[in-house]
């Protein structure tokens, strides 16, 4: 299910995965990585980059990949603190 018959959709799958890491880090929640993400795949649906075997395995794989939360590391290299942000003091 996770192999990509093209090399192209690999691309897309490290940049989606790069691109939710970076929010991550930025304390978006996992709810707003999937409004990117959703806005990312549909955008490739569009224009339809990839084959429809390799756009439903991006699609499925992502959903699963941002569901789950050992996907990310913590802004400060901590899981235990993801998507919430330290308050100061």
């Amino acid at each position: 299910m996770t192999s990509f018959d093209s090399p192209e959709a690999i691309k897309h799958f490290q940049s989606i995965c790069d691109a939710c890491q970076e929010l991550t880090s930025r304390y978006y929640s996992p709810s707003e990585l999937r409004v990117y993400a959703d806005g990312y795949l549909h955008s490739l649906r569009n224009c339809r980059r990839l084959g429809s075997r390799d756009q439903e395995k991006l699609e499925a794989l992502i959903d699963r990949w941002i569901m789950d939360p050992s996907s990310f590391i913590g802004p400060d290299g901590d899981i235990n603190n993801l998507f919430f942000q330290k308050e100061n003091g």
